[in-house]
């Protein structure tokens, strides 16, 4: 079966605990994202009470297997404030076992779907990706994203000053999947 047809989008829950840690403690799947892999369980239930449950709009990415909703990644679209408020910054993971499968390009097809509705002063969504992170960059342009440019030297990951390019996607783009 299509593991797509399978995928949800949900707030997590504390009981994702040890699911969440299995990729969120992976060093390859944590490659790409600024914060440094969680360590323990302990830090995982932090994780998930102070940041991932009270955050505006982030989703566990579930995979129903047998009536059950295990957490295999996420999708996290953090809107701005103030004069920034017409934009917001997404960003995902996915535990390394389920890449090359559809289902980052499926979940966020599923939030974008969605997210301008429930953010209504939102009209831009935007990620920057690692120059080298070209998975994550056929991701977005699954998803219907614009590559806009190179930003040269632009942030920093795991210590290291890097090369991003940056995508978009308008609520009133034409090619919203």
């Amino acid at each position: 079966m299509d593991p797509t047809s399978r995928i949800t989008l949900r707030p997590f829950k504390l009981t994702d605990v040890d699911d969440f840690l299995k990729y969120a403690g992976d060093e390859t799947a944590t490659r790409h994202m600024r914060w440094n892999p969680i360590t323990s369980r302990e830090e995982a239930l932090t994780h998930l009470e102070t940041v991932a449950i009270p955050h505006p709009w982030r989703r566990s990415i579930g995979l129903l297997d047998d009536d059950e909703d295990r957490s295999i990644g996420y999708i996290s679209i953090f809107p701005g404030s103030g004069d920034d408020r017409s934009r917001a910054n997404v960003g995902y993971i996915l535990a390394a076992e389920y890449w090359g499968q559809g289902i980052v390009t499926a979940a966020l097809r599923i939030a974008v779907s969605t997210v301008f509705a429930d953010l209504p002063e939102v009209v831009r969504l935007q990620a920057l990706v690692e120059v080298e992170h070209r998975a994550s960059q056929r991701v977005l342009e699954k998803a219907g994203f614009l590559r806009e440019g190179l930003l040269r030297k632009y942030g920093y990951c795991k210590g290291e000053i890097r090369d991003l390019f940056i995508y978009s996607l308008l609520s009133t783009d034409q090619r919203r999947i």
